[in-house]
């Protein structure tokens, strides 16, 4: 029995790098109604491919909040993902899931 478990391990094991790590599809270059030449990705962000278009279109959006990423003293927005959580929110500094802390 534990030959054929050990086995069955193995071979899963083997198996779950190709399950796991999908390869990324690389973005494609087309072009806008306007002209410009951009790179669109596969989880549907856009960039131009001028530079100079780049900077200025990446120095606009850091005008607005929702770019800025989480503000000091708040917690979450872990690499962009998630919500901000403010101190007073019932979510904030709660402890772990397993009740330590609480």
């Amino acid at each position: 029995m534990k030959l054929t478990c050990v086995s069955f391990l193995a071979l899963l094991a083997l198996h779950l790098p190709a399950i796991a790590a999908p390869e990324e599809a690389p973005p494609t270059e087309t072009t806008t109604a306007s002209g410009d030449k951009i790179l669109l990705h596969p989880n549907g962000k856009w960039e131009y491919v001028d530079k100079v278009k780049k900077a200025e279109a990446d120095k606009i959006a850091k005008q607005y909040p929702e770019n800025q990423g989480c503000p000091p003293g708040t917690q979450g927005g872990v690499f962009g993902i998630g919500r901000c959580i403010a101190p007073g929110d019932k979510d904030f500094n709660r402890g772990s899931i397993s009740g330590k802390g609480r």
